[in-house]
């Protein structure tokens, strides 16, 4: 294959990823303008409507359990082009049931399929390699950022011109151009010789590695801070502060500049500073926010600048710390990129949507309920850092120094 048709292949692929990323948080983040329609329509409150989006995320984390071991069982390619199929079955479901509880049960089964998306960090372990890896990490993570800066914006023109199934229709239409396009570009990756009943064991050699379990936290604390936003900003906007859906997408425009900034430091910390520094550049951002939104909250009560400008140091912060966290994970154990992926995926979005359960239940004081989060998820990070990020042998030693303690006893 000469060079050109090499390269336009690999832009292909990167396009490929790219829009896998997109779709993995479209159906979270087109929707949230369709708040008050999906209120409406199903006749129940904005934090039912914003449960399902938790329960979305949670279905995600479930489903990524599977994932990633039968992907290196049977192949990226095939997991892939089935989970697509069945988050179309899932989107169109949603779409057709008058009833809010069958609503739930589609959201459920298109989180479902979704879950195939994550395959996008097993299929950068595949492809590409070594710094290579690290920089479309961090692309994917500000894309990310972007798209969902760009999503209630669309979800508003949706809203505005197809109703709330806009979202759901787009989402349909994109994820047969992927499935199309995932089954011309990629090829059957190898598969695993294991018996199917003991690919599992996987998940036990990953899980008891302390340093792969910890960089794959840090990156679920970093995101739990975004997500949890994410899911009650339309409660904070449109609801409390009575914003419309399109003064709320501006609002979350200025939001996805912060993963712009974000990404553009990444890229340059990454290129200066050793790995576990760039995660505690991340996590300090995180922690400073949290204490600027208290400040700001006992001097104006709840305001958008309250809000959003807290939300800005966050949401950079996050983008720092996320892609060099993930990277350090996968790195760890490439030969089970696909286990590997489950692993970090599930603790994502478990994290993502049991927390953002957690602070939704805080009805009275978002606010303070949020950047308390930040404050206490980011400070668990900056621990996790530092026992992980000392050398093998300071972590022998210190093992050693309990055993002779215990001895002496």
């Amino acid at each position: 294959m000469t060079p050109a048709p090499q390269t336009a292949k690999k832009s292909s692929l990167i396009l490929l990823l790219m829009t896998m990323t997109l779709l993995g948080v479209f159906p979270l983040d087109v929707v949230l303008p369709s708040f008050p329609a999906l209120s409406d329509y199903f006749q129940t409150s904005a934090s039912d409507i914003a449960l399902s989006v938790s329960l979305f995320a949670i279905g995600l984390g479930i489903s990524v359990v599977l994932v990633g071991p039968l992907s290196d069982l049977w192949g990226r390619r095939q997991l892939l082009l089935i989970g697509i199929a069945i988050s179309v079955i899932g989107a169109a479901g949603c779409v057709m049931t008058p009833d809010y509880g069958w609503f739930l049960v589609f959201r459920v089964v298109q989180a479902i399929g979704c879950g195939s998306f994550v395959l996008s960090q097993a299929l950068i372990q595949d492809l590409f390699v070594g710094r290579e890896q690290e920089r479309l990490r961090i692309w994917m993570t500000t894309a990310g950022g972007v798209f969902i800066s760009l999503s209630p914006l669309l979800g508003t023109w949706l809203q505005m011109h197809l109703g709330w199934e806009g979202s759901f229709f787009v989402f349909i239409g994109l994820a047969v151009i992927v499935w199309i396009k995932a089954g011309v570009l990629l090829k059957e990756t190898p598969r695993n010789r294991a018996s199917p009943g003991r690919f599992f064991a996987a998940y036990w050699r990953l899980c008891s590695d302390p340093r792969f379990m910890g960089y794959w936290l840090i990156s679920a604390l970093a995101f739990a801070c975004h997500f949890s936003f994410i899911v009650i900003s339309p409660i904070i906007f449109m609801e409390r502060l009575a914003l419309t859906p399109y003064e709320f997408a501006w609002v979350m425009l200025l939001y996805g500049a912060a993963y712009i900034v974000g990404g553009i430091v990444a890229s340059a910390l990454h290129r200066r500073l050793q790995a576990n520094t760039q995660i505690i550049v991340g996590l300090g951002l995180i922690a400073l926010s949290g204490l600027v939104m208290l400040l700001l909250a006992s001097q104006f009560g709840l305001a958008a600048a309250a809000v959003l400008i807290p939300m800005l140091i966050c949401t950079a912060g996050t983008t720092i710390a996320r892609p060099i966290a993930n990277s350090k994970a996968m790195t760890l154990h490439p030969q089970d990129a696909g286990t590997s992926t489950s692993v970090g995926g599930v603790m994502i979005f478990l994290c993502g949507g049991v927390i953002s359960l957690v602070i939704n239940l805080a009805s009275e004081d978002l606010t303070t309920a949020l950047a308390s989060c930040f404050l206490i998820l980011s400070i668990a990070g900056l621990g996790l850092n530092t026992l992980i990020g000392r050398p093998p042998s300071c972590r022998s030693e210190l093992v050693e120094s309990s055993h002779r303690r215990d001895s002496r006893q």
